[in-house]
């Protein structure tokens, strides 16, 4: 079911990491990854070889446009790749959401230490979430910087709440890196006016 729509009453925080959607397979999770991106500020969306295509037609438009519920802009403005390479070419750190630590030889972090990493760098980063039946392959996991493991959510739902779970959480956790940021700030003058006196 879709929800009530993005809310407009927040601040728009503006860039943040590109989201990468590799294999895509549903139009509604595609717009719920908009919606959510929309909720909390980004504003990159890139889509690698989405199963069905992109943009979608038909019932099939209807049903990702429904699901963004006010983040039409983002479906308007997505960029589609051939391959993850040419996804991520622009890219300077790239994280990759994963269910596992696949064995490989990376920085695993958290979502919260990794949009905080990324509020604070000057460069271009990006987040890779994989399909929704598989996840991202060893091959895909290679190309990332740092890890940031997603652990499965039981039972047969996975598929279908795996990557707005994921989008979610790690969008979450850069905008409230932000507020922090910017109430930190909001106070510095304050207690500066307090030791004057």
């Amino acid at each position: 079911m879709v929800g009530a729509g993005t809310d407009r009453s927040r601040t728009d925080f503006g860039g943040g990491p590109a989201i990468v959607l590799v294999r895509p397979q549903l139009a509604v999770n595609i717009g719920m990854c908009a919606r959510a991106m929309a909720n909390f500020g980004l504003d990159d969306l890139r889509l690698v070889a989405p199963r069905e295509g992109w943009p979608r037609i038909g019932e099939y438009h209807d049903v990702a446009y429904a699901a963004a519920a006010g983040a039409a802009h983002l479906l308007d403005g997505a960029r589609v790749y051939a391959s993850v390479g040419e996804a991520v070419a622009d890219l300077n750190f790239l994280y990759a959401s994963t269910a596992r630590e696949r064995g490989q030889v990376k920085a695993v972090s958290t979502p919260a230490a990794a949009m905080a990493a990324t509020a604070a760098a000057v460069d271009k980063r990006g987040v890779l979430f994989g399909p929704e039946r598989t996840g991202l392959d060893n091959d895909e996991v290679g190309l990332a910087d740092a890890i940031i493991p997603f652990p499965p959510i039981p039972p047969a739902p996975r598929s279908i709440w795996r990557r707005r779970c994921c989008s979610a959480a790690t969008n979450g956790s850069r905008r409230r890196t932000a507020t922090r940021r910017r109430r930190r700030r909001s106070r510095a003058p304050s207690r500066r006016r307090r030791r004057a006196r």
